[in-house]
């Protein structure tokens, strides 16, 4: 018998904000932000719930939002302490659910249609995970609870922070139908405004576009628009997700214009990650190139070969991928490099999902 899903979404509350005002008590009720220093080229990585009421959000420049807060406290990310706290958060998470999809350190997506605990209650499963999450590591946590990965995840954001929404099967049509565009996970700020010009405001709006209208517009995620517009999303949770590409990236103190310089840098980043795909045994045909100037206009060049890239290969591809910019002619602020197209020199390892009949109770 075929089980309704129940999938929940965890995210924590101003994650790594929250970390750093639990470890330091004197940063507890302060604007508070991680990142660069407001006299550095750095960006917000995290800010604390205080900050944010002056309009300070992650990624913006470290600059403004001191000019934002002068008073806000400025203090450089510990990503080994996070990580620290994330795995104990996994390790609860596991306790109760059958899959764990991990999107970041600090939320995830779980499968709980088969965990016989609490009677199989999704909502009372909700709450013991946020309440082990408090008590073993004195953060709070945000959670969302429905029948897809879709309607879990804008739940999630519905009661922040430290909250807890559910949307019913028999309620996901009419929240839908209801939720201003902007709001839909996966439709970013240039999706809204492109659907708000075919006069698409709400998610009823979007239901009335037919399937063609919409893959005319948006192209192949056409067909995903169409579908959560109608509560529809069959995602399964992933424990173990492929990874697509590998990359590195990296901000220069100061604008550089010389193309050797920037050569040398991004032949430093493929050799880097180089060094991690040979750990994970993999190969990869296709290199990818970001370039973004001084004034941040962004772009990237792409090369597929046909045999696996090496270290020869890169090194004659980088400059001829840089032909293809304004690079040596405009100021360059940040460079990055990936690769993708992977040849896995190892089998992955399956796993078996479970395959119980238990109580649909949400």
């Amino acid at each position: 018998m075929i089980r309704q899903r129940k999938i929940i979404h965890v995210d924590m509350d101003a994650f790594f904000a929250s970390v750093e005002q639990r470890d330091q008590p004197s940063y507890k009720g302060k604007p508070l932000i991680v990142g660069g220093k407001p006299e550095s080229r750095g960006v917000v990585a995290a800010c604390s719930y205080e900050a944010r009421k002056f309009g300070i959000h992650s990624a913006m420049p470290s600059s403004r939002a001191y000019r934002l807060c002068p008073d806000a406290i400025f203090v450089p990310p510990r990503f080994e302490a996070y990580r620290e706290v994330s795995n104990q958060i996994r390790a609860i998470f596991w306790r109760y659910a059958s899959e764990v999809e991990p999107l970041s350190l600090d939320e995830a997506y779980l499968d709980v249609t088969y965990t016989e605990d609490f009677s199989g209650s999704a909502t009372l499963i909700g709450q013991a995970i946020k309440r082990d999450i408090l008590t073993e590591t004195g953060l709070t946590a945000s959670a969302g609870i429905s029948f897809n990965k879709f309607l879990a995840k804008i739940a999630s954001d519905m009661d922040k922070p430290n909250g807890l929404y559910v949307i019913k099967p028999d309620q996901g049509k009419t929240f839908i139908a209801d939720l201003a565009i902007g709001k839909f996970h996966g439709v970013g700020p240039a999706t809204e405004a492109k659907m708000k010009k075919i006069g698409i405001h709400t998610g009823n709006d979007l239901r009335q576009k037919s399937l063609i209208e919409l893959v005319n517009n948006f192209g192949k995620s056409g067909q995903y628009y169409f579908n959560i517009a109608r509560a529809i999303d069959e995602r399964p949770v992933c424990s173990q997700r492929e990874r697509k590409s590998l990359g590195k990236e990296t901000t220069f103190s100061q604008d550089i214009i010389l193309l050797e310089g920037i050569v040398n840098t991004l032949n430093e980043l493929a050799e880097q990650v180089l060094s991690s795909m040979a750990k994970q045994s993999m190969q990869a045909r296709t290199l990818t190139v970001k370039i973004k100037y001084a004034n941040f206009q962004q772009v990237t060049r792409a090369h597929t070969a046909d045999q696996c890239l090496d270290r020869e290969s890169l090194q004659h591809l980088i400059p001829l991928l840089l032909t293809r910019t304004e690079v040596g002619q405009k100021p360059v602020r940040l460079v990055g490099l990936s690769l993708s197209g992977f040849d896995h020199a190892k089998a992955e390892k399956t796993h078996n999902q479970l395959d119980l009949a238990l109580s649909d109770i949400f």
